[in-house]
């Protein structure tokens, strides 16, 4: 089959050519139609059963993650002047197209009985913004004794308060989005340029769209610094521009059929897909390394380009194609995982993983028979002083400290499984968010003055219609609202209880000492006029569904993570659900965005785990299938999940938390670091051949033939994840840190370990006529195989240019 390739790739070398030039058009076309992602990511499926019953609370009640908040805390706020421009800022981004409500100070409602039409109407509190700070000192107190408003959007202690902006659930998930968040800053920082008072912004749809906006420019960033260091690494270990040009060339190639892959099956750029083509141009290199320095190598033995060329394709191919299947299966297992933006990323990768081989394996060959033959300085890097020391260093060390080595690799593994056992999995809404950034200080100010701004419901079920109004209900929901006001991380609820608080103020003709749940006594009035509201504004609308059987409690959090969160919930607030309403047929459930988040991170680490696993079974077969011999599969696994646990015990020690993208890094470094083994075993298994199955000379020469590749590859690879690390985001920052010092180990545990083991537990025998699947790749040049190719059907002709190596039929 190889052999066959070889014929077919350099004797059809520049139709070959031209129609990968027509499919990169293709995907061009193609890419240019691929749009940003405006959607919140979610890991939770659909048929889960916590996300239908949001789904159907959302049906209910509406969109809960659907506010901005604008955050001040300025005494001079409260001065005549600066009180009137807030009024006109609160009036101005009530203007906003797709903004459906705007609630701040200057904007307060209170309820007035209405006697005649037994109802309750709302009438704002500032109608004009008085002239003196008398009369406006004496409004601000009238605003601050309807208790609705309390510690909601008033704090009561230090006189800090917010602006609320609900915005229209249509363009939440659209571009339109980004456009509401800039007019709503546009307008305010107006403000704050007029008064110089400082301004706070936190809701879900800002933090998405600030957070999206730096990542798109990082990612463009990131593209081009892959690009460049990339290119600089080539040049100094090959020392020859076409070493460069043409690799780079293959890459620019595949991350345009990545996008076009993107636009083919209507895929959206999110996060994840966002980073495929800086990783494409990390992990396509390799293949390029591996042909150019074996053809090289080849051109230095021998001097014939086009032998060393069918060569190259014949043997490397075998290899190079297992290799990049190998790293493919690290990205497609995430398929498995049934989480939408998971199973993008994972399809997409895998399948231009796999085109990177095949570009590289026509293109390489085909371009390189038009080229000049390699000479003087283009072969230099095969003598690199450096590398040479390296390698003899590295098989010294196995030959006569293989001992020591598993020795030192027992106790470096076995500090980092106490380290893994430190490993904890939690997530944040913001774990994106940079620390020092601006998102992350306006949500501390919220979480310090308001405890907190994330959305979280908890709905109650009065377990039959009309039951949400009984007074024996709304007392025990009042007791489960007053703890649940008693919680730090959680601010005051609204609800229903608390509007009906209100409506017995405002029937009291607005007296503070009357905020409290309607007596027996007077009940019946009040709730005379809430009933008597049929249109769609009824107070009662917004917290109770249509039966008047299911109410919702409206909360907002801090951002305590995961773990605590789940403690807050599984432990404080359902243990109080349990004992006001066991006795009843009183249900209470939370949900909510914050909540489905949080489920989802965890749903989404799990599945990532089972993924890893899926990785591990799946190359554990191919190893099996390659070799078909149980010992040599077992020492092929271990050099590669050293590094995967001594990863996990530097991030048990450093407190990095398994996250989504923390747990992503172990199925994709896996994938690519095995091809290392790939490689060396490979090698390995010819030497034994080559040199009467003499096990210690077959690994100097494995080391010597295969490490410069190796350590090129692993540098490459290091280099390109590495540049990730200077994210300002913690996710992509982990992804490159970790990422690039798994490979880095994983290229020493394959250079060092993996000998040794040969060295300790491979007894080098093996049947001559039996020959495994890896047997077909030898990287050792031997003159009787290049009889396959028919060396007579090759001319050499001048074109005024150069020497052009031309295949004839």
């Amino acid at each position: 089959m190889w052999t066959r390739l070889a014929h077919i790739v350099l004797k059809n070398r520049l139709a070959l050519i031209v129609i990968l030039g027509v499919i990169t058009i293709f995907m061009a076309y193609h890419a240019k139609d691929v749009q940003f992602s405006y959607s919140l990511f979610t890991a939770v499926p659909a048929d889960d059963p916590d996300m239908m019953y949001f789904t159907k609370f959302k049906e209910n009640f509406g969109e809960d993650a659907n506010i901005i908040a604008i955050g001040i805390k300025d005494t001079s706020l409260y001065e005549v002047d600066n009180f009137r421009k807030f009024k006109y800022l609160s009036d101005e981004l009530q203007t906003i197209n797709h903004v459906k409500q705007v609630v701040s100070i200057p904007l307060f409602q209170k309820l007035k009985k209405d006697s005649k039409n037994k109802k309750f109407l709302l009438e704002p509190i500032f109608e004009e913004v008085p002239d003196d700070q008398k009369s406006l000192d004496s409004l601000l107190n009238f605003a601050r004794d309807q208790k609705f408003y309390s510690d909601q959007i008033i704090n009561e202690q230090n006189g800090a308060t917010f602006i609320l902006i609900s915005i229209d659930n249509s363009i939440l998930n659209t571009k339109g989005r980004d456009i509401v968040v800039k007019d709503i800053e546009h307008i305010a920082d107006a403000f704050s340029e007029s008064t110089g008072i400082e301004l706070k912004y936190v809701g879900l749809p800002y933090i998405r769209t600030e957070v999206n906006g730096r990542l798109r420019i990082e990612l463009i960033i990131f593209l081009i610094a892959s690009i460049v260091i990339t290119a600089l690494i080539l040049l100094f270990f090959f020392r020859s521009w076409d070493a460069v040009v043409f690799p780079l060339i293959i890459i620019v190639v595949i991350v345009i059929w990545s996008l076009g892959t993107l636009g083919l099956f209507n895929y959206e750029i999110t996060i994840l897909t966002g980073l495929l083509p800086p990783i494409i141009v990390v992990i396509g290199i390799p293949n390029s390394v591996y042909l150019l320095n074996r053809y090289h190598q080849l051109i230095d033995l021998h001097g014939n380009k086009i032998r060393a060329l069918s060569y190259v394709i014949r043997k490397i191919g075998l290899v190079a194609f297992i290799t990049n299947f190998t790293t493919a299966v690290g990205f497609l297992v995430l398929v498995f995982t049934g989480i939408k933006d998971l199973v993008e990323f994972g399809l997409v990768a895998s399948i231009n993983i796999m085109a990177t081989f095949l570009v590289s394996i026509i293109l390489i060959p085909a371009v390189f028979s038009y080229l000049p033959t390699p000479h003087g300085q283009q072969l230099k890097h095969l003598k690199f002083k450096l590398i040479d020391f390296v390698l003899t260093s590295l098989d010294l060390l196995v030959h006569r400290h293989r001992y020591r080595v598993f020795v030192f690799t027992g106790l470096v593994l076995f500090v980092a499984f106490l380290g893994l056992l430190k490993l904890e999995a939690v997530t944040y809404i913001v774990d994106d968010v940079p620390k020092n950034s601006r998102v992350k200080k306006d949500l501390a100010f919220f979480e310090e003055n308001f405890s907190g701004i994330m959305p979280l419901e908890v709905v109650v079920d009065a377990g039959k219609k009309k039951g949400v109004l009984k007074q024996s209900f709304l007392q025990k929901v009042s007791e489960f609202e007053d703890f649940l006001s008693e919680q730090k991380v959680i601010s005051k609820p609204v609800s229903i209880v608390s509007m009906l608080k209100a409506t017995r103020q405002a029937f009291y003709n607005n007296n503070p000492s009357y905020y409290s749940l309607p007596t027996r006594s007077d009940r019946n009035f009040i709730l005379r006029y809430l009933t008597g509201e049929r249109n769609e504004n009824s107070i009662l609308k917004s917290f109770v569904d249509e039966d008047q059987q299911k109410m919702r409690i409206s909360l907002k959090v801090a951002d305590i993570g995961s773990i605590k969160l789940d403690s807050l919930l599984d432990h404080v607030v359902h243990n109080k659900i349990k004992e006001l309403f066991t006795d009843s047929k009183i249900e209470a459930k939370a949900t909510g965005t914050t909540l489905l988040f949080v489920k989802g991170n965890k749903f989404l680490v799990q599945n990532l785990r089972k993924s890893l696993i899926l990785a591990f079974i799946i190359i554990a077969v191919i190893m099996g299938i390659l070799f078909k011999n149980p010992k040599m599969i077992a020492i092929s696994i271990i050099p590669n999940i050293i590094p995967l646990i001594m990863i996990a015990g530097i991030m048990g020690y450093f407190d990095i938390a398994l996250r989504p993208s923390t747990v992503l890094i172990f199925s994709v470094v896996f994938g690519i670091s095995v091809d290392d083994s790939i490689h060396f075993l490979a090698k390995y298994r010819q030497e034994l051949f080559a040199n009467n199955f003499f096990v210690p000379m077959a690994i100097s020469r494995s080391i010597r033939e295969t490490g410069a590749s190796m350590i090129y590859t692993s540098v490459v690879l290091f280099a390109g994840f590495i540049i990730f690390s200077f994210s300002e985001f913690t996710s992509t920052k982990m992804l490159g840190l970790l990422t690039s010092t798994t490979l880095l180990i994983a290229m020493f545990a394959n250079l060092i370990v993996l000998p040794a083991l040969l060295m300790v537990f491979d007894d080098g025998k093996r049947r001559k006529d039996t020959h495994p699947i890896i047997e077909h790749y030898d990287e050792f040049y031997q003159e009787d195989e290049d009889e396959e190719i028919n060396l007579e059907k090759i001319t050499i002709r001048e074109n005024g240019i150069g020497v052009v190596k031309e295949l004839q039929k």
